[in-house]
């Protein structure tokens, strides 16, 4: 039995903890009992749409609340939907496809049927961006897949990508909102971006914009792909557009990562909770973490979203690369005492892989090499999945339904 195994289990159950207090269902359930959705008009209908990676719980939550006479659900593949009636479809996430675009479309006719009488009551979670790509006038869904793999990759933070996203779409930014107008709109919001910006959830379907097109063109030129976009995309954002006005809404965030982290200090008695969001590229970012080494028997928590600016061929996500790069410098710097590192994506997924993120340990090195892999080959290859996967170190748990970005902890023996 390792000196590790009793200290890797409490980061654990924290993390578990965490994903918990995100759970979409009970959070739909207590925000409409707390604050119903007003009554439709005479003659009016209730319209329920639920897109997110998890769409599927926020629905079901809902509809044991309210009675509703069409519901529709986008999510992602894999996830299981027990909804009878609902129209429910799948889409690829991260990178749009075509089902997407057909999902966006019924969502937008179903949107604009409606009228002052109806109520429409959006279910939004995190990965609707590329669950519902609805390309404006002029430029392609091929066009948007390729602007969002050179965003995927550039290392651009959740906020710039999804400004760019708004700019290319007729659904984001306010989209949804606009198109159901004048209906009465409530939309109930899992966030999956660490600031709590609901323009960023989602890329904002019911909220306003980030900004404008020509600042969404401005950041293309300060990642240096202006040039590399399609010229659809830069006809598009050149043209002078008018300001999109956002029709009345209630938009209500109801889980976040903030809540998830305390979440996480409420059962960690002691635990230092450092409040400013892990973001930014994992170089810097685990440079942050070392920075709150904690003294022995210690903990600290964080919650954020970090970017990884891909270079190599390898496999792996932004959590597994921030574990690895956490347990080279500290074994690097020699700083002191035995820990564990965790850094987990709270929907399950970390990348395009099976795990969650990673758990590390002062013996994570060393198990490493004896399995025949050299960490730093892999980290300049972005192949952390393998490398941590030889070490023994993948959190591998299954989809949580949820979403509300990523939760990280450091412990000292």
């Amino acid at each position: 039995m390792s000196q590790y195994d009793a200290l890797r289990a409490r980061a654990l159950d924290l993390f578990r903890a965490g994903v918990g207090a995100a759970d979409p269902s009970h959070s739909v359930m207590r925000s409409l009992r707390e604050a119903p959705l007003p009554a439709a008009g005479p003659g009016g209908r209730v319209s329920v749409v639920a897109f997110g990676k998890a769409a599927p719980l926020m629905a079901k939550a809902a509809l044991s609340v309210i009675d509703a006479d069409e519901v529709l659900v986008v999510t992602v593949d894999g996830l299981a939907v027990d909804l009878p009636g609902a129209d429910v479809h799948f889409a690829s996430h991260p990178v749009p496809d075509e089902r997407g675009e057909a999902a966006a479309r019924e969502v937008l006719r179903r949107a604009e049927a409606l009228g002052p009488q109806d109520r429409l009551l959006a279910l939004v979670s995190g990965g609707a961006s590329a669950l519902l790509p609805a390309p404006v006038e002029g430029v392609s869904l091929a066009d948007k897949i390729a602007v969002n793999r050179l965003l995927l990759a550039s290392g651009a933070e959740i906020g710039e990508t999804n400004l760019v996203r708004q700019s290319l779409s007729r659904l984001k930014g306010g989209g949804l909102a606009r198109a159901a107008a004048p209906a009465g709109i409530l939309s109930l919001i899992l966030s999956d971006v660490v600031e709590g910006d609901l323009g960023i959830v989602a890329s904002g379907p019911t909220a306003a914009p980030l900004g404008s097109q020509a600042d969404a063109a401005a950041l293309l030129r300060r990642f240096g792909l202006w040039e590399t976009v399609p010229d659809t995309v830069r006809r598009h954002l050149e043209r002078v557009h008018p300001p999109r006005a956002l029709p009345p809404v209630d938009n209500r965030l109801i889980g976040s990562n903030a809540l998830s982290v305390a979440a996480m200090a409420r059962a960690c008695a002691g635990a230092k909770h450092v409040a400013e969001p892990l973001v930014g590229d994992v170089s810097d970012a685990a440079e942050t973490v070392l920075a709150h080494w904690p003294e022995p028997g210690g903990a600290v928590l964080f919650g954020g979203e970090t970017t990884v600016r891909i270079a190599g061929d390898g496999l792996g996500g932004r959590n597994q690369e921030l574990s690895l790069r956490v347990a080279m410098l500290a074994r690097a710097r020699g700083l002191p005492g035995d820990f564990v590192f965790l850094s987990g994506g709270t929907d399950g997924r970390d990348g395009p892989t099976d795990a969650a993120g990673g758990l590390v340990d002062g013996a994570t090195l060393s198990r490493m090499r004896e399995a025949g892999v050299d960490p730093t080959d892999a980290l300049a290859r972005n192949d952390s999945y393998h490398a941590l996967k030889a070490s023994g170190d993948l959190i591998l748990m299954p989809p949580t339904g949820t979403n509300v970005a990523d939760l990280q902890v450091l412990m000292r023996l």
